[in-house]
């Protein structure tokens, strides 16, 4: 929003006409780089939420996971992860699409890149692989913006928006990207998952609940305009 300034005779600063044009042109060049992100939300009852095959994780436990991690950083090097916000809205309220698995977990649709696979193109795959509707019609996924960066700098749970000033070689980049849906779609959803709405301000400050990445999308997403449709 634009905020015209009223100048008053013989006050404020600057005096001089001169300095008043240079700060006046300087400000409208900041203006005109500066970018007003705009997200377009719809209503959560736009979408239509079917069934498909349930989609197994690749580790049957958590210390297989990281010994998996370990032997393919031996091969390969650090290992690369995308996931994507897709958000919709409630009563005027931004809410974002997790899938839950059991009662306590939760995570956003994504997961590994393959070796050397671009990001935006791994991403869409996976998307398709875990919504993606199974009567033939192609999803478009449009990914919009990248929403952070987390960095997993041992064979260990823990995750962090930067890499450890001692850590020379991190064994994960897991890069978070804001996905605009359409204004209808329809997602199939594995028999083993649920689907489900997470308001903003459920998420907010609930690391015990969501974990440090969910829980740190109400200020990622602070910086977007949105518009509910």
């Amino acid at each position: 929003m634009a905020i015209a300034a009223t100048h008053i005779k013989g006050s404020g600063w600057p005096r001089s006409s001169s300095s008043n044009g240079s700060f006046d042109q300087k400000n409208s060049t900041n203006h005109s780089i500066t970018i007003d992100r705009v997200i377009n939300l719809y209503p959560l009852t736009n979408y239509t939420f079917g069934t498909k095959e349930p989609l197994f994780e690749k580790d049957p436990s958590v210390p297989a996971r990281f010994q998996r991690m370990r032997d393919e950083f031996e091969k390969i090097g650090m290992r690369r992860s995308v996931e994507g916000i897709l958000l919709v809205h409630e009563h005027g309220l931004p809410h974002v699409l997790l899938l839950q698995l059991g009662t306590t977990f939760f995570k956003l649709p994504g997961g590994e890149l393959t070796p050397g696979e671009d990001e935006v193109e791994g991403l869409k795959r996976l998307l398709t692989e875990t919504l993606g509707r199974q009567d033939g019609v192609k999803q478009d996924w449009v990914i919009e913006d990248t929403i952070g960066n987390w960095w997993r700098p041992n064979f260990e749970p823990p995750q962090y928006p930067y890499v450890p000033s001692h850590i020379t070689k991190p064994k994960e980049h897991k890069r978070l990207f804001l996905v605009q849906l359409g204004e209808k779609a329809l997602f199939a959803v594995p028999k083993n998952y649920k689907l489900v709405a997470a308001p903003l301000f459920e998420l907010y400050d609930n690391a015990q609940g969501y974990g440090p990445i969910i829980s740190s999308l109400p200020q990622a997403l602070c910086r977007f305009k949105f518009i509910y449709m």
